[in-house]
């Protein structure tokens, strides 16, 4: 946002305090509370990485009972972000918010008591149920509480604490478990969550949106077509690829999604509007987004597991080795954000996924049962330097392919389609991992996780092919913004659930700049 200047003529350029500062105590309240709530079902994306090998011994888990600990959350997580706003605009976003938070407080209570990896993975999935409500309401009255001058910091803030979170994932969830149980990454939610509902009645305002009809018929053709699909992916390995259930399995869910394509293209008020992807642009952007998260959540379910399973270190010690990957962003992206509109978003992109799969495969190279760390730590960083290149550019690339009017539908596309990049990677790498090795011993595990990170890598490639495809646009004058702007950028940057929103250009373009106002990407509203 420009800044404007007061009835006085004196700039009102003042530094973040101070803006802080003269927002309303309703305003505050509003970022406070939807800071903690974001940062809470955000960070149980990654949280529970390094209890893998923890919660495996102590619940006897198959690896298929491993995976649906990740993907049960991340699956019902992307299949009902398409819907969590819209339910938030019908019913009342304050009383969908409180409720999107009680039902992630439960479900987090059930998992830390889980007697078994399917009770586990059935609360996980609850999880993604509420995490999914939470996450676009966020954003949605946040940017409704804070007054518009002050919007984009509020957001930017927002939006980096989000950012913290999906960093700190695996190494709060490695001290938790070394230093309490593994249950306890589940029950830190409780107490937050049972401060959080009273507050959210009590101190934010009741607002709605624009009724909009809901498409239940393709939200039950897509869940069911992906249910079945990653189901099959899971089992394969445990009852044979040739098994009937199997077999049948990826018959209806192929069907069932083919069923959703054809009713998305024919219903009046769709959930996923096809004609997006009939943008070079918009289509190319979430095919890299898809294989981005399909390497990087493929390979880190095994990387997390590589240090306690083979070299015998603690969860804490694991999550601190993954750290220069998973916190590059937090200092990368904000100068990659920068300079996204001089040289590009799509070549960042493209730039950033080369970087992301030359670090997999160097990861696959190298790794043995006795490794040393210092060898792992160049490819961990620039996997994370690649990622944080292409987080920065992606949702302005995305949002540039639709009608203002549209960004809601468009963000939350991408953020569905990427989170769904991240269950199938844990599905198909798992699946090689357990036809190439096995937890027997340390040369058995690194024999199947060097392949399934290899094809990973190979995967991040072919997305890094898709965004150099993207089609550039001619650039115009760089926008100029004030301070303000400057530190809402950063803070956004951090986080890949930030976007900047665009201004009317051409639609099959992405690269001219536009002023830096941070959006979830995610939210429908």
């Amino acid at each position: 946002m420009t800044q404007a200047a007061s009835g006085t003529g004196e700039s009102t350029a003042p530094d973040a305090v101070a803006v802080t500062a003269r927002m309303t105590p309703k305003a505050l309240w509003t970022l406070a509370i939807t800071s903690v709530a974001v940062f809470m079902v955000t960070l149980d994306n990654l949280v529970v990485t390094t209890a893998i090998p923890v919660i495996r011994e102590d619940l006897h888990a198959s690896l298929s009972g491993l995976q649906w600990t990740v993907n049960a959350y991340t699956l019902t997580f992307a299949v009902l972000l398409l819907t969590g706003a819209a339910l938030g605009d019908r019913f009342g976003r304050r009383r969908l918010l409180a409720t999107g938070v009680a039902i992630f407080t439960a479900a987090s209570a059930a998992a830390a008591l889980a007697p078994s990896i399917l009770a586990l993975d059935v609360a996980r999935a609850l999880q993604g149920v509420g995490g999914a409500i939470v996450m676009p309401l966020t954003l949605t009255v946040l940017s409704a509480a804070v007054p518009a001058s002050r919007r984009g910091l509020a957001l930017g803030i927002w939006g980096g604490i989000s950012g913290l979170a999906v960093a700190f994932g695996p190494l709060v969830g490695g001290a938790v478990v070394s230093g309490i149980s593994w249950h306890w990454i589940f029950w830190l939610n409780v107490p937050i969550g049972l401060v959080l509902v009273p507050l959210i009645l009590l101190r934010l305002d009741e607002s709605r949106g624009p009724l909009a009809k809901f498409d239940l018929i393709g939200l039950g053709l897509a869940s069911g077509g992906l249910v079945g699909i990653v189901w099959g992916l899971v089992r394969a390995n445990e009852v044979g690829w040739t098994s009937p259930r199997i077999i049948a399995a990826f018959i209806v869910g192929s069907a069932l999604l083919a069923a959703f394509v054809v009713w998305e293209l024919h219903t009046e008020h769709p959930m996923l509007p096809m004609r997006f992807f009939g943008n070079r642009t918009f289509a190319l952007a979430n095919v890299s987004s898809f294989f981005m998260f399909f390497g990087m959540f493929g390979s880190i379910f095994f990387i997390a597991q590589f240090f306690q399973t083979v070299q015998g270190l603690s969860p804490f010690q694991s999550g601190l080795r993954i750290l220069p990957w998973t916190a590059m962003p937090m200092f990368v992206a904000p100068v990659a954000g920068a300079l996204s509109d001089r040289i590009g978003g799509h070549r960042l992109m493209g730039t950033g996924l080369a970087l992301q799969a030359v670090g997999l495969g160097w990861i696959a190279a190298v790794s043995t049962p006795t490794t040393p760390y210092i060898d792992l730590v160049a490819p961990f960083a620039l996997s994370g330097l690649g990622m944080a290149l292409f987080f920065a550019p992606v949702a302005n690339v995305v949002l540039s392919a639709v009608r203002p009017e549209e960004e809601g539908q468009a963000s939350g596309a991408n953020n569905a389609i990427r989170e769904l990049g991240g269950v199938f990677g844990v599905a198909v790498l798992s699946a090689v991992f357990a036809a190439k090795g096995g937890y027997g011993s340390g040369q058995q595990f690194v024999d199947g996780m060097n392949p399934a990170v290899f094809i990973g890598a190979a995967v991040v490639g072919v997305g890094a092919v898709a965004a150099f495809a993207i089609k550039s646009a001619p650039r115009a004058a760089p926008v100029k913004v004030g301070d303000e702007d400057a530190f809402a950028m950063a803070c956004a940057c951090v986080s890949c659930w930030c976007a900047e929103r665009p201004q009317t250009i051409d639609r099959d373009d992405q690269d001219a700049p536009r002023p830096r106002v941070p959006v979830l990407v995610g939210s429908s509203s």
